[in-house]
């Protein structure tokens, strides 16, 4: 039975940090085979771009500093999403007996393994079988519609991800929402075709009762360990890797040059 580092974080940290985080557990993994699960959430309400979105055009930006809303970047691609009352999940890899070098392919192996989160939960959800030439083209916020391999409740999104590759190196992390907050979505996000609505669905809706970030990060991590036949050991960070994270934020998803692309 193989070993994967678990990591949960959770204090809610700010958005540049997060993707930090996530960035240098994708480096750590460039470096040897290994696998890192980690759960998290965030301090305040942040949009993150993907990586090659143009930021002016993806997000209302004076709407964003006028209120409060932390803009960052990230490392993986996709649209715009809103992370406030969410659990986020980002899972890095190296291992090629566990996962395929293709994207389509481990990107589908990590949605059933949440999907086996979701039933332990007691939720019946299922893969999107395609994804519409409107989601694919246009500038719109990623809980709009479903892409190809992401999680659906009952025909609407309850899980987001993206994941970015070098090789058979990867890393994919994804939102779940825990409550919907779809005015602030519209607020943030612009829209370069007709708005249809945004067609996401979350836990809180689910189960018409708020839930916990504690409660469903243990039945996700039960999915993922149920799944792939694997043993979780719990890592947390020591002083010097924090401080290697912290120079990771400075240089890039701190720096208001890499998040705009200036």
């Amino acid at each position: 039975m193989k070993n994967w580092s678990l990591i949960i974080d959770k204090a809610p940290l700010r958005g540049s940090l997060n993707m930090a985080v996530d960035e240098f557990l994708f480096n750590s993994v460039r470096e040897r085979k290994r696998t890192f699960l980690r759960f998290y959430h965030w301090e305040k309400p942040t949009v993150s771009l993907g990586c090659g979105q143009e930021a002016g055009r993806a997000v209302d930006l004076a709407f964003c500093r006028t209120h409060g809303i932390d803009v960052v970047r990230r490392m993986t691609g996709g649209k715009v999403v809103l992370h406030l009352k969410e659990l986020t999940y980002s899972l890095a890899s190296s291992d090629t007996e566990m996962f395929t070098s293709t994207l389509q392919e481990s990107y589908e192996l990590i949605s059933q393994a949440l999907i086996e989160g979701l039933s332990f939960m007691g939720l019946s959800a299922r893969l999107a079988s395609a994804s519409s030439s409107t989601y694919v083209r246009a500038t719109i916020p990623c809980f709009t519609l479903p892409a190809r391999g992401e999680v659906v409740i009952g025909g609407r999104k309850i899980i987001g991800s993206a994941q970015k590759r070098a090789g058979a190196t990867f890393i994919q992390h994804g939102s779940v929402p825990l409550d919907k907050e779809e005015a602030l979505l519209k607020a943030v996000a612009r829209f370069d075709t007709k708005d249809t609505g945004v067609n996401m669905a979350s836990l809180t809706e689910a189960f018409g009762r708020p839930i916990a970030f504690d409660w469903a990060t243990s039945r996700f991590a039960l999915g993922f360990s149920e799944f792939f036949g694997i043993k979780m050991k719990p890592l947390t960070f020591d002083e010097k890797t924090w401080q290697q994270i912290s120079d990771i934020e400075t240089v890039r998803y701190g720096n208001a040059a890499w998040t705009l692309k200036r």
